[in-house]
């Protein structure tokens, strides 16, 4: 009698050791960091709205302190480290890869010094040295945007944590595409060229000007056909559209994708031990 042995599967994941390249401002509240690496040459990014962990360091070390790569799972190990050495843990997506270069844009929305990452992306220099988890294999889960066969149309809300995202999704989507975009941003001076081949008609809310993004989607109309809905942001007004479009304008649910990227008074490490 014979007998087989599988190989174990491919990881779907992996870790990327990566320095910044440099920085710089592209909006009044936004700033654009390089990352490069020739670890990042293997980044199987799957454009469109490709998310990743960024790891960092906290100020005073010289790099991220993670858990040991044979640890088969890496984020209980990292939950069980001190908070206050382990590497600070943040989510985004990638505004744009440049495999050919071994490199990556993250943009980063500044508060200040509010927050870790705002801090560090405000002082990031090139060589300081972070840790990137994103896909290992082509296509992952991890990329969200997908919209179904027979899709003639696209809209996309969302607010200026999910414009990367937005810009990316813009450059992937084929010539021609009817899109509906509605962006808010805190500042007029976050509004910024998005390229793109599709026939794409782009708003910009400046929050605080006396409309909030739910207001700006219910005042405007649905592409025609059959079109596909993609919201991002903050969870509360990602929640409100994706009732808006449901429940008022009768679109399919499975044509509705929605992620809410952040939650108002939350940190990402509460955000993620309450589940959402």
């Amino acid at each position: 009698m014979s007998s087989t042995t599988l190989a174990p599967a491919p990881p779907r994941y992996r870790f990327y050791r990566a320095a910044v390249v440099g920085a710089r401002r592209v909006g009044a509240s936004l700033v654009r960091v390089t990352f490069g690496g020739a670890e990042l040459a293997r980044f199987a990014g799957g454009g469109r709205d490709q998310s990743v962990s960024l790891f960092l360091p906290h100020p005073g070390q010289s790099e991220p302190l993670l858990p040991p790569a044979t640890v088969p799972d890496w984020f209980t190990a990292w939950r069980a480290m001190d908070p206050g050495v382990r590497a600070v843990m943040r989510s985004y997506t990638v505004r744009e890869q440049r495999r050919e270069r071994a490199e990556l844009d993250i943009d980063f929305v500044r508060h200040g010094d509010v927050g870790p990452a705002s801090r560090w992306a405000g002082r990031a220099r090139p060589g300081d040295r972070v840790a990137l988890l994103g896909p290992a294999a082509p296509d992952e889960r991890t990329v969200r945007f997908r919209p179904p066969a027979g899709t003639d149309g696209v809209l996309l809300v969302a607010d200026e944590t999910a414009l990367p995202a937005v810009a990316s999704i813009l450059t992937w989507l084929p010539a021609g595409t009817p899109a509906r975009v509605l962006v808010e941003v805190p500042d007029a001076g976050d509004a910024q060229p998005l390229p793109t081949a599709a026939r794409a008609e782009l708003n910009w809310v400046v929050r605080g000007d006396g409309r909030s993004l739910p207001d700006a989607v219910r005042a405007a109309p649905l592409p025609s056909g059959t079109p596909y809905a993609w919201i991002a942001g903050e969870s509360a007004m990602v929640r409100a559209v994706r009732r808006h479009l449901v429940g008022e304008r009768g679109l399919d649910r499975r044509h509705v994708t929605f992620a809410g990227y952040w939650r108002r008074g939350l940190s990402e490490e509460q955000l993620r031990a309450a589940g959402g």
